[in-house]
């Protein structure tokens, strides 16, 4: 008898051993199923796709990132030429209100010395508010003709004058720094 339980022990623990083995053939089935269903959903990814996409998304970037800084650019630039504007306009907003005082009292037929007085007085502040500018004339009169601040509006004839200096100024020119906001328009001597 003993043999007998003996060999149903064994026979039992053969089946169970059995299943066990069908039981992780089948696991490992499901397993590779699973595994095959997500490279079908998910297909192995080209280093150079990935590094084609990773490019691309930086230069995304770049554009937004430039954009912005455009923008703000022309923000910056709108608000400091509304400041200059002010501040240059501010200077001369004095010479205004004399200059109206002076036709005022050229109206009123006061003193004309005092409206002369008055009218050199609004010069000087006009100098004045050149010179807070850096706003400088440009010295023509009896100088050696330069295209690059010179206007040539006609020649004149001088034999006391050397070529190509100027003998008479129709109108002052001026500069701010090396900037040459309006050209002297000028003669320029000619002795042939």
């Amino acid at each position: 008898m003993q043999d007998n339980e003996m060999k149903e022990k064994q026979a039992e623990q053969e089946a169970a051993e059995a299943k066990a083995a069908e039981q992780e053939t089948a696991e490992a089935a499901e397993a590779e199923d699973a595994k095959n269903a997500e490279d079908a959903a998910e297909p192995e990814v080209d280093p150079k796709d990935a590094k084609i996409e990773e490019l691309q998304n930086r230069l995304l970037r770049l554009q937004a990132d430039f954009e912005n800084f455009r923008r703000r650019t022309n923000i910056e630039k709108e608000q400091l030429s509304t400041f200059v504007t002010a501040n240059v306009v501010g200077k001369f907003l004095k010479v205004l209100d004399n200059f109206e005082r002076a036709e005022a009292s050229v109206e009123k037929g006061d003193n004309v010395d005092a409206v002369v007085d008055g009218m050199k007085k609004i010069r000087r502040q006009f100098e004045d508010a050149f010179k807070d500018l850096k706003v400088e004339e440009i010295e023509a009169q009896n100088a050696k003709f330069d295209p690059n601040i010179h206007e040539a509006v006609m020649r004149g004839h001088n034999p006391e004058l050397d070529d190509e200096i100027v003998d008479m100024v129709f109108e002052k020119g001026y500069k701010l720094g090396d900037k040459v906001i309006r050209h002297s328009k000028v003669r320029v001597n000619t002795n042939e």
